[in-house]
């Protein structure tokens, strides 16, 4: 297992805390509270987010996805990716990848689906895809002949240079046959007001936030290749949304697009 820094906020630990959690440090609470005092929305938007991973898989499931590719996993919460597949279909298979040691640890303990299916875990970094796609945990588990669902559920704007977003996502999607889906959430200041842009590049340039903040255009540019399902490209609360738009959050401050693309 790979060395665990405490001492460094890591996204995972802070989703969770988010979420209402226990899986944190100090660290992850400290930076969790000073992206939400700056930003206050961003609990529910993290919770919406949750949501919208449960709803796109449920989706992908009832297109006739059975293989998931789930990348950035994220600490175990309610409606994990296998639940959600094997509820649709209990012979579902799901590769979770991520890059903190102590979700790993975490997901091969709790995240153990229906025996009908299977689970696999890899530790790796979304920044090297090719080590994702040739690990022996991935070629054991999914069949590349066959369609996949990958999820990239609010983990891309970790990745800052948008050279290496971009390959990441390329790479990934060029080892898919025809007819695979990528399901992606992604933080923009898009819906923001040029006080919360102003704000929030200072905190990105302070080292006080982590996520990189695109544009629409460029996080359409990640589908290359792929055809947009209803409703297109949405705020995440938005999409094939299952309550009222008086029940979403809504927020001048920051946003999060959601998407849905079959690879053509």
């Amino acid at each position: 297992m790979g060395e665990i820094d405490t001492s460094v906020p890591h996204p995972a630990r802070r989703y969770n805390y988010w979420l209402g959690g226990k899986d944190h440090f100090a660290a992850d609470r400290q930076s969790g509270d000073a992206i939400a005092a700056a930003f206050p929305i961003v609990v529910e938007l993290a919770r919406a987010n949750r949501a919208f991973q449960r709803r796109s898989v449920a989706f992908l499931a009832q297109q006739g996805i059975r293989q998931f590719l789930d990348i950035g996993t994220g600490l175990p919460a309610p409606d994990n990716t296998h639940e959600v597949a094997q509820r649709a279909a209990p012979d579902s298979r799901v590769v979770y990848v991520d890059n903190d040691p102590i979700v790993m640890s975490h997901a091969r303990a709790l995240l153990q689906g229906d025996p009908r299916g299977r689970t696999a875990y890899i530790e790796a970094d979304l920044r090297d895809p090719s080590a994702i796609l040739r690990h022996p945990a991935l070629r054991d588990t999914l069949d590349l002949n066959r369609p996949v669902g990958l999820l990239l559920i609010s983990v891309l704007h970790f990745v800052h240079d948008e050279d290496q977003a971009a390959t990441a996502v390329r790479t990934l999607m060029a080892a898919l046959p025809a007819g695979s889906y990528l399901a992606l959430s992604h933080g923009t200041m898009d819906f923001s007001t040029d006080a919360g842009v102003e704000a929030y590049e200072k905190m990105f340039a302070e080292g006080r936030t982590d996520v990189r903040a695109r544009t629409q255009p460029v996080i359409r540019g990640f589908f290359e290749g792929s055809a947009l399902v209803e409703p297109g490209m949405v705020a995440v609360s938005d999409w094939r949304a299952e309550d009222e738009p008086s029940q979403r959050p809504v927020s001048a401050d920051l946003g999060i697009y959601a998407a849905v693309g079959r690879k053509l």
